[in-house]
């Protein structure tokens, strides 16, 4: 993938980490070198009161919206974007139902769709080592669990994916072909934005008040300026 945009996740990674830091937040998978760096030590006691509100939702999302333009710059025109639609794997976690399932289950599905994301990642790494938005993503993601289960009135119900499941998903998604492996490899980056858009709404469709929710259902504001990148 295309690493003209690395200045500006790593600016982004930098201020994840110490909003992180700010708010307390648990990370699950601490990466040996963060990409935003080392900001052990600078612990604070207060966490939002709404996952939805996290910042973190804006980060790792911002992060995403990136890939479409990182595609397009590798492939300039000759693949469209539209085109991975038809690398559609069935390993890619579901969303949160819309009705019929409680906030539990919701974050739930939702911590276990990100841990099976970070096995994913792997097949990611291996098409695009130096990808700056895998770097992040699965940064962002381990944090984002750790909130998730902070929510949770049983985070223990949460199942990680074993060593012979993990073997499973990335032997379903290896593939002779070189331009397969990539386009799965998008599809992966390209559904977890998805993922992660839609998780959200989900999320804040459970915390808000029902009065509140029909005023902004579905609804996801942008990304505050001083979160975006340039």
């Amino acid at each position: 993938m295309a690493s003209k945009h690395n200045a500006d996740l790593s600016s982004a990674a930098m201020l994840a980490a110490l909003l992180l830091c700010a708010l307390g937040a648990p990370v699950e998978y601490e990466p040996t070198d963060s990409p935003a760096g080392d900001f052990s030590g600078e612990e604070q006691e207060v966490t939002p009161d709404l996952l939805s509100a996290s910042p973190v939702w804006d980060l790792i999302i911002g992060v995403t919206a990136h890939h479409q333009k990182e595609f397009e710059d590798e492939f300039q025109q000759e693949v469209k974007y539209r085109f991975l639609n038809h690398y559609k794997l069935s390993s890619l976690p579901a969303d949160c139902p819309s009705a019929n399932f409680s906030k539990e289950a919701c974050l739930q599905r939702l911590a276990e769709g990100l841990h099976t994301y970070m096995v994913l990642f792997k097949h990611v790494e291996k098409e695009y080592p130096s990808s700056s938005i895998l770097l992040h993503a699965r940064y962002h993601s381990g944090a984002l669990i750790g909130l998730i289960k902070e929510k949770m009135r049983n985070p223990g119900q949460v199942t990680v994916p074993t060593s012979r499941q993990e073997q499973q998903l990335l032997q379903d998604m290896d593939n002779p072909s070189t331009f397969h492996r990539k386009m799965t490899a998008h599809n992966i980056l390209r559904q977890l934005h998805n993922f992660l858009r839609n998780g959200k709404v989900a999320i804040r469709k459970r915390e808000m008040p029902k009065q509140k929710r029909r005023k902004d259902d579905g609804i996801i504001p942008p990304i505050h300026p001083s979160y975006q990148m340039t």
